[in-house]
């Protein structure tokens, strides 16, 4: 089963479960890390529904290509990383 990852610095704000999933797609994959906590979400989706601009995904270590509809492909064996940009100095 593929699995998804979140960053660290999502915790500070809510849960981010680590989910092993079967899905074939980024999108069906992070609805079901949504699935387990509601909340993520509102930090990783903009409100129409696309990674928001300071959110990166990486699939099996390549950055995701469709910010829009997610529709990169997974495979059974996939990793996925959700990164959130920092900022400050």
């Amino acid at each position: 089963m593929a699995r998804i990852t979140f960053t660290p610095q999502l915790q500070r704000f809510t849960s981010t479960p680590e989910v092993q999933t079967s899905a074939t797609t980024l999108r069906a994959a992070l609805e079901d890390a949504f699935a387990h906590n509601p909340r993520l979400r509102g930090y990783v989706l903009d409100d129409q529904g696309h990674l928001r601009v300071n959110v990166v995904a990486f699939v099996d270590g390549r950055r995701c290509t469709d910010r829009q509809t997610l529709a990169d492909p997974l495979s059974p064996d996939s990793t996925v990383h959700v990164l959130q940009a920092l900022s400050g100095g």
